[in-house]
Order: structure tokens, then sequence, then C-alpha cells
């Protein structure tokens, strides 16, 4: 070979990689960091085995659920999707005793491992707001006890446990070098991520940037907050460069976490999303938006993106949520956080083929035939690139020798 054959020979290994990614799958697998929230404060919802064909329409084999609701998990088993269950709030005084804890474990989780895909545990869900410290101080002795009781019932190796946390643990996340948790919980974050650590699990958070946008829309671009083209912004300490709102937010505890020691823990969004409609003053909730929103973010899930300070690991996202819930207290904008009503039915149009329109009402419905088209187109798609690439490789060849 020729000096000028050797300069040429990264690119025919850079192609080769490529369609070995092809013919592995990997390309199609990047769907599996998307999960999504199911609730069930809504009435008229469909039923567990509905829900599942849904899921399985819309390609994702991931979701968490608020409870540990045994309706549901029952009719999980065999299905191949991964489901978080929830320790509700009010149950935490409860677990402060081990012997409570592991028969909660022995009675909530152990009957339906390994038939149903049982991940994760969230050991109540953001324990520390602005309005309410409470709780707080129940966490660890809480997740200690879980994992304790996982341990000796031998279901650790299937069971992570965390405890998912607002954006209102952080003092400071901007720029998001600058994250820094608040004082009044630093000790408890300690005391989180040491366990964390030690058992290997992930630090949960719930993300919303809508809520940042809706208190302030006149400084806030919209197209930052909705994963749109924008100029976006540059962290003046480590000169990365963010082009939205939640990848900054994620670092932002990322860099919390470093600041306690531990740069290495894996951070990942339990919740994300954007209403579909809202009161007079909730500013940015519209059908369009949400659209928006979840469809770039998706898009972005598909590509296995990573955050701006750990580009090479693939954030793992939850979508809040599957459905509208109704019945939920508060504004109306939380009741209008689903991707579907609860009759089954699209709340917006996504814009993905793989969505089924149809309702979840008839017994006789399947969500499947959306899905089974766009396998087809997806299998096509790749047949599409392996002869493409088959052909950049004889042009790489003819031109090395």
């Amino acid at each position: 070979m020729t000096s000028r054959t050797f300069t040429r020979l990264p690119n025919l290994i850079n192609v080769l990689l490529l369609l070995s990614l092809v013919f592995s799958g990997n390309i199609l697998q990047s769907v599996t960091s998307l999960g999504i929230n199911y609730g069930q404060v809504g009435n008229n919802l469909p039923s567990p085995d509905k829900v599942i064909n849904l899921l399985r329409s819309l390609r994702i084999t991931k979701t968490r659920i608020y409870d540990s609701n045994p309706q549901i998990l029952s009719a999980f088993a065999n299905s191949n999707i991964e489901i978080i269950v929830t320790i509700e709030n009010q149950v935490l005084t409860l677990l402060q005793d081990p012997q409570q804890a592991l028969q909660w474990v022995d009675s909530h989780i152990k009957p339906y491992i390994p038939a149903t895909r049982i991940t994760g545990i969230m050991v109540g869900n953001e324990l520390f707001t602005d309005e309410d410290s409470s709780l707080i101080g129940y966490m660890m002795p809480a997740m200690i006890n879980i994992h304790k009781a996982l341990v000796q019932l031998g279901l650790d190796r299937y069971v992570q446990v965390s405890s998912p946390s607002s954006l209102a643990v952080l003092a400071e996340s901007y720029p998001p070098s600058a994250g820094s948790f608040k004082p009044e919980v630093s000790s408890v974050m300690q005391q989180l991520l040491q366990f964390l650590e030690a058992t290997r699990s992930p630090f949960w958070i719930n993300a919303y940037p809508y809520f940042a946008y809706k208190d302030n829309p006149d400084k806030i671009p919209i197209d930052y907050v909705l994963f749109n083209r924008n100029v976006g912004m540059t962290d003046p300490n480590t000169r990365l460069h963010y082009d939205n709102m939640m990848y900054a937010q994620v670092d932002a505890l990322a860099f919390a976490a470093a600041k306690l020691g531990y740069r290495n823990i894996e951070v990942r969004v339990a919740e994300t999303g954007w209403p579909s409609k809202g009161d007079a003053g909730e500013v940015g909730a519209s059908p369009a938006n949400a659209a928006t929103y979840n469809r770039n973010l998706m898009m972005r899930q598909f590509a296995g993106e990573g955050t701006p300070a750990r580009r090479n690991s693939r954030l793992d996202v939850y979508i809040f949520a599957l459905f509208n819930e109704d019945m939920k207290p508060g504004p109306t904008s939380e009741k209008n956080y689903g991707i579907f009503r609860p009759d089954g039915s699209l709340a917006y149009n996504l814009g993905f083929s793989t969505m089924s329109t149809t309702t979840a009402n008839s017994e006789s419905v399947t969500y499947s035939s959306s899905a089974t088209e766009a396998m087809n187109r997806a299998t096509t798609t790749l047949e599409c690139w392996t002869i493409l690439i088959l052909a950049m490789i004889q042009v790489v060849i003819s031109r090395l020798f």
C-alpha cells in the first residue's frame, strides 16, 4: 500500500464501524433511554392491559407508576416492559422500622419478580420543596431499610432504590457549573449521594423548564425551553454550550453533586413535560407547545444524546405523563400534562405516525397497527442505509486499491 492508502484507512474504518452499528441494531436501541410516567389520578382510564398495548405502540419499554398497584404489576407480567414503583410519601414514617420495610418489600415487590420487570423503587417523591421540608428527614432511613430488605430477600440484583428530587434542592442552578445544594438539605444530599454511589443507583431529578418559562416569559426565550433551534447560552466557567434548559438543569445537579465529592453519580430525569392547557396566568400552556416540547425531546432521546457536561453518557428521561389526569388537585395545567386523554385518544398531535389515534374504550381496539407500520418503515430505512453504506465501502475500497 502507498502512504496515500494509509491516509484513507480511517475513512474505511469509520464506515465499517457504522455498518456494524446498523447490523447490531444499536441505532434503533437508542429509544431505551426513554420512559414515561403512568399516573392514575383520572377517571375512565384504560385498563392496565390496554396501557401495555399503548406503550408498545409508542415503542416505549419503560414506565413508572406512583404507587405499587397490584393490578398493574400483575398485568405487566411477561410484558418485557420495565416498571419503576413508588412508595407514597405518607408511608415513609412506617418504613423507619426495618421490619416494616421488610414486610413492605415482601408483600409489594417479591410476589411479582421476575415475571414483572420491576427495576426501581422510588422512595417518596419530591420530599423537599420550597413549601414543605417536613418529610426529607424520613428519606434516608426509609431508603436504607428498603435496600436492606431487598438484599435480605435476594432482590437487590433486580431493583435499584432512589428518590426523585425537585430543583428546589438547589441553591444555584445558573450557570450550570454554579450548581449547588441548599444549605438546609446539604447534609441529607451528602447521605443520599453516598448511598447511591454505594448501591450504584442513579440520582433522579424532576426537571420542568415550563415552570421557569411560566414565571419569567419575558426573559427566557421560548425556543430555549422547547428544544427548538436557538442561540442558547455558554457557561462562562466551563465554556460548555447549552441549547436547551433541561440539559442545563440536569448538569446543574451534576455539578452540585461534584461539589460534595461525587463526580460520577449518574443523573436521570424522573419527570419532565409540558402542559397542553392551563389557567389564564399559566403562560405557555398550549397543545402546540406541549407537542413541540415532547416531540423534540423524543427526537433527542432517539439519538441517544447526553448533556454538554456528559456528552458520552446517554441521558435517561421519563416523560410526564402518559395520560391527562382530570382528578388531580391544583391548577388546570396539573391535569393536562398527558400525551393522551383518559379515553386513550391523543391530547395533541405529536407528529409521529407511531402514535395511535384510536380510543381505548373498546375491548376490541388494538394499538399495534401503527406501530407495525412504523417498524416496517424503520426496517425499510435500515435496508436503505445498509445499501448506502455498502456502496460507500465499495467507493472507498476502489480508491484504496
